[in-house]
């Protein structure tokens, strides 16, 4: 039976921090039950840290919002628990096309080549992926939500962090190691510690209308420029699931935002699109304006902020949702291990540094796109229809075209945490990029690479057979170990894919060799969050711990 997440309403319950003589104190506090803070929250607990989710809110989000999730995305969910049921719900689609006032100027595919578990995307209303999180979070026992729970005031001293919770029984005071802020962009928290984020405003104004309907559109993504159904403006739709689909329409800066959500409105422009004879009804109607802007910083001492409390970009490229998930998954793992005491404290600094270089870039690819898409003056303008007249005809041009460049999984190349390479390799599985899928085979049968790689250090060998595993030896964290090796190599090896043994994958077809540019001996380290911090062309156990210590913060 489908659940109507939409519908859910959770109750106010009194707990016993409240009748506490003294603040109670919990090792991570979370403000915010959106999709960045139930990820947070699911991958801390699943790394055995204790967590309490705090939210002002007695429902999930009402209406689509967020819709369009990439595959890194996906892989991520997958490792939360949650993929499966993300991919089976939602819409997948590789496909997009761009259209110049009547005529398609040309296709592109986001994923063309085989191989891969995930698609580019999957179209998923936000309501779905918070009910399939949550429903994650309440099997985690090491989860607590409390709804009606807002956060009105926050005190930061050496050794944690106070806060003030405002509930229908009145106030009362916690005390945290550490805050996780995922409260959304008007952030009550980043307010309460007086700071503020900083960017571009655009002057223009865009119509959702989410509409259900019977249509013959194909599962893609498509984009018109100056259609004849909206002239000189811009309009996108997406398929969703349950027979409803997202069509933005680009309004200009001089609409008023009241009076373009009313149906009599809304209903003329999506006839427009779809004709006379297409039956539909408005499902969600929302006017928005968006800004690309960040905080200085996303880490003030024991607060870090994540997701749209951290940064803000356009809606064009599907940058807002995935961005905030990435920047969970490299904030758990480091977040955990601090609290286990296998860190120093200054590991959590280098969250700042790779997600405020993360949030550059989507603030880049974002404006980039928004210039493209709404020209702010007739030499842009003539530069844009120039650029679209080319891209029928020339590759080169279609280069150009920016109808939103889509999201992309951020490669950390500067941090702080890798190894540089010591020898030359191939491809893009540089220190700092994520870690890429490939078919393998496992005791079990067909796997993917993916699902053995995460949520805690691993190393990646690849060998010729199985006879002669990497021995990691003595090192200051548990390491898992994975060992690729050619079809029918694995007979008789172990398979089990716990800590303190290795688990054998055969590679299916030679992808995984290919994209690793793997030779026997090759070995990876990879990070919990499966990005990549060291790699090497022969196994060397001094080199992994060194390796290991740099990634955990504890050499330079």
């Amino acid at each position: 039976m489908q659940v109507d997440y939409q519908a859910l309403r959770f109750d106010y319950r009194r707990c016993a921090d409240q009748s506490a003589a003294v603040p109670a104190r919990h090792p991570v506090i979370v403000v915010g039950a959106g999709p960045v803070g139930l990820a947070t929250a699911i991958d801390l607990a699943q790394q055995g840290q204790r967590v309490l989710l705090l939210d002002d809110d007695e429902a999930l989000s009402h209406g689509s919002r967020a819709i369009c999730f990439a595959k890194r995305t996906l892989e991520v969910f997958d490792r939360l628990g949650c993929g499966e049921r993300m991919v089976e719900k939602g819409v997948t689609w590789n496909l997009g096309r761009v259209f110049h006032r009547e005529e398609p100027v040309y296709g592109f595919n986001l994923l063309p080549e085989g191989g891969h578990q995930r698609p580019a995307f999957v179209n998923l209303q936000q309501y779905y992926l918070e009910g399939f999180l949550l429903d994650r979070a309440q099997a985690l026992p090491e989860i607590e939500i409390r709804w009606r729970s807002r956060v009105t005031a926050v005190a930061q001293a050496d050794d944690g962090v106070t806060l003030t919770v405002e509930t229908p029984e009145g106030e009362y005071r916690l005390l945290a190691d550490y805050l996780v802020a995922a409260d959304g962009s008007r952030s009550p928290i980043r307010r309460a510690l007086g700071l503020e984020s900083r960017g571009r405003t655009f002057r223009d104004r865009f119509l959702i209308a989410d509409v259900r309907m019977e249509a013959d559109f194909p599962a893609e993504r498509w984009f018109w420029f100056d259609p004849p159904f909206h002239r000189n403006q811009s309009v996108l739709l997406h398929q969703q699931p349950d027979g409803v689909w997202r069509i933005d329409f680009q309004l200009g800066w001089d609409a008023d935002p009241v009076a373009e959500r009313q149906p009599d409105k809304v209903i003329p422009r999506v006839r427009a699109l779809l004709g006379p004879d297409v039956p539909f009804e408005l499902e969600w109607v929302s006017i928005y304006t968006f800004s690309c802007l960040r905080m200085e910083r996303f880490r003030h001492g024991r607060v870090l902020f994540a997701g749209d409390s951290a940064h803000g970009v356009s809606p064009f490229g599907a940058r807002g949702a995935n961005s905030g998930v990435q920047d969970a998954e490299n904030l758990a793992w480091k977040l955990a291990l601090v609290l286990r005491g296998a860190a120093p404290d200054s590991l959590l600094d280098s969250y700042d540094a790779e997600r405020v270089a993360a949030a550059d870039e989507n603030i880049l690819n974002s404006t980039r796109s928004t210039d493209f898409i709404t020209p702010k003056n007739e030499a842009s303008r003539a530069f844009r229809d120039a650029t679209l007249a080319l891209a029928r005809d020339c590759a080169f041009a279609r280069r150009l075209v920016n109808s939103g460049r889509l999201s992309l999984p951020s490669t950390y190349a500067a941090s702080p945490l890798n190894t540089p390479d010591a020898e030359a390799f191939a491809g893009a599985m540089v220190p700092g990029a994520p870690a890429l899928d490939a078919p393998v085979r496992a005791a079990g049968g067909a796997d993917w690479l993916l699902r053995y790689l995460g949520n805690a250090f691993t190393l990646l060998h690849f060998s010729d057979d199985a006879a002669s595993p990497p021995a990691p030896g003595d090192l200051p964290l548990p390491v898992r170990a994975v060992l690729v090796v050619p079809p029918g190599a694995a007979a008789g090896g172990p398979h089990e894919g716990v800590p303190g043994t290795v688990t054998v994958l055969e590679d299916a077809d030679g992808l995984a060799r290919q994209r690793y540019d793997a030779r026997p001996g090759t070995t990876y380290l990879l990070r919990p969050d499966q990005h990549v911090c060291a790699r090497w062309r022969r196994f060397d156990p001094a080199a992994v711990r060194a390796a290991l210590e740099r990634a955990t913060g504890k050499r330079a």
